[in-house]
């Protein structure tokens, strides 16, 4: 490749400065198109694994493969032409926008917000672009030498630039470490879904921690100047994020007793539903109606909470009937037997029964138990489903449902006595 591009420059007249730029112009745009054919060719092909780390992933598979064969590309095409030309100059350009966009589809992947992508972007095409017309050191020093004195300190706009890019990295190797370790625990086949949950919970942490660390030590801070603020700053913090650090316990020692999981059907004071996520800080509970509900996981652990599915997610539903006094009691038992077995949620092991619990003043109570497997799926449409079969069977079979009726004895009107004569005067 070496030789060719000396052949090539070698060849065109050197009377005009224009003449090479455009070389490397074209040269870069010809390696531009060449990745994104390849990139049409490969992206299919590799796309159904990408599926693996998530929809958005996939959705720019595409465009990462583009840029990043065209930095590639570029990159081994720049190491051959000749330093100190403007058409070296012009595929550093080509280079740091290739890695600049690369940069901003592989950050966006992981959810990282714009304003945070785009200066790290700028930074990395401003870094390229420098090192291929010169070095970084002249850049460096135009930046430090802009700045302001606080007390002892100077701050520069090297230094904040530098924080600023060191966070967003260490940012996106949270996110994508805890993608890749929460997509291998999710694949392990020795956990529940209650430890997988928890390993997951304990590696966020981890990788949280060891990021501080490292960001630490890569900007240089020296953790022996707080050391004065230390114990106060650790007692404010203390009483100020008691509730935030008694969640999070609560929340792990939920996930090791496994007495709450994602699944389980619970009711905690007026809220019933099942739960769809145990946070940091606070359980998700889904309602029939749709409403989420955010208990946190202290009141979890101190209040009184039934949990439909701890054991066994079979739950016993009770719908109450009443039929006349003149039916045939038999019959009518037969019928609601028969309305419950008909439901498809209803199980039939354990079997429905029908209990006659009491004698009204206008009818017989009974009232048919059933079972069911998903009470996640709700209990009010399991008794409007088989009270509606119930209504249709007692039509077709004469048995009536009656309602309350009240006797009114009216007693007899008697004439009422005549009074004194009140007219008369003596």
């Amino acid at each position: 490749m070496l030789s060719g591009i000396d052949w090539l420059l070698a060849h065109v007249p050197d009377d005009s400065g224009i003449i090479h730029p455009l070389i490397a112009l074209a040269f870069a745009l010809l390696l531009h198109l060449a990745a994104a054919g390849c990139a049409r060719f490969i992206g299919p092909r590799l796309q159904p694994r990408a599926q693996v780390m998530g929809p958005a992933f996939a959705l720019r598979l595409r465009a990462m493969l583009r840029y990043g064969i065209s930095a590639l590309m570029i990159g081994i095409a720049a190491a051959f032409w000749p330093h100190d030309s403007v058409g070296h100059l012009v595929l550093g350009i080509g280079l740091g926008l290739s890695v600049a966009l690369l940069a901003v589809y592989a950050l966006r992947t992981l959810a990282i917000p714009r304003w945070a992508v785009l200066p790290l972007a700028l930074l990395l095409f401003l870094s390229i672009v420098s090192g291929t017309s010169g070095g970084l050191a002249p850049v460096g020093a135009m930046l430090d030498t802009v700045g302001i004195s606080l007390g002892k300190r100077r701050i520069t706009l090297l230094g904040l630039l530098s924080i600023a890019a060191t966070c967003v990295a260490l940012f996106a190797l949270v996110r994508l470490a805890n993608r890749l370790i929460g997509r291998s625990i999710d694949h392990t086949q020795g956990f529940d879904p209650t430890q997988k949950l928890l390993a997951q919970k304990l590696a966020a942490i981890a990788v949280i921690v060891a990021a501080f660390f490292i960001g630490v030590d890569l900007l240089g801070i020296d953790l022996t100047a707080f050391a004065v603020f230390s114990g106060a700053l650790g007692l404010a913090v203390g009483f100020g994020l008691q509730k935030t650090f008694g969640n999070l316990i609560a929340g792990i020692i939920l996930l090791m007793d496994r007495s709450i999981k994602p699944g389980d059907v619970i009711v905690v004071g007026d809220s019933f539903g099942w739960v769809n996520k145990i946070g940091v800080r606070a359980v998700s509970v889904i309602t029939r109606d749709g409403k989420e509900h955010l208990i946190p996981n202290e009141n979890l652990m101190t209040q009184e909470v039934e949990n439909w599915s701890y054991s066994n997610r079979n739950v016993r539903v009770r719908i109450p009937v009443g039929i006349s006094y003149d039916c045939d009691l038999a019959l009518a038992q037969s019928l609601m037997r028969q309305a419950a077995l008909d439901c498809r949620r209803v199980l039939r092991e354990p079997e429905p029964n029908v209990w006659l619990i009491g004698f009204g003043d206008s009818r017989v109570d009974h009232e048919i138990l059933v079972w069911i497997s998903d009470p996640e799926g709700g209990v009010s449409n399991v008794k409007s489903d088989v009270l509606n079969r119930l209504w249709h069977l007692f039509k077709d079979n004469g048995i009536i449902i009656p309602y309350p009726q009240r006797v009114i004895h009216a007693a007899p009107v008697r004439p009422a006595s005549p009074g004194p004569d009140l007219s008369s005067t003596s």
